[in-house]
């Protein structure tokens, strides 16, 4: 398995209470990614290309339902998304900055 793991691509959760992590590397469409927060991690099969720095989806997340990241809302999603999708602006949105 440790061998396994050094070929995996990787993203990073922030906060614990995040539900989303972010891609340390360009991500392809179906390759398995390990999913770290401290020293727990998993793998989750990425189901979009996800550039370098953007949001992989660490748990299904609904319409509506708050994107986490740092612990904080940063935003909701416009429309349900699967564990392993990009989330972005194509896929989320953000009043804080309208009110």
């Amino acid at each position: 398995m440790e061998s396994t793991k050094k070929k995996l691509k990787s993203a990073f959760v922030i906060h614990q209470k995040d539900n989303v992590a972010v891609a340390l590397s360009y991500l392809n469409k179906g390759d398995k990614c390990i999913v770290r927060l401290g020293e727990s991690e998993r793998v989750i099969t990425v189901l979009d290309d996800i550039n370098f720095g953007h949001k992989l989806a660490c748990t299904a997340i609904e319409e509506n339902e708050s994107v986490l990241k740092y612990g904080e809302e940063i935003g909701r999603m416009s429309t349900s998304v699967e564990k392993g999708r990009w989330i972005h602006n194509h896929n989320m949105y953000c009043e804080r900055g309208l009110k």
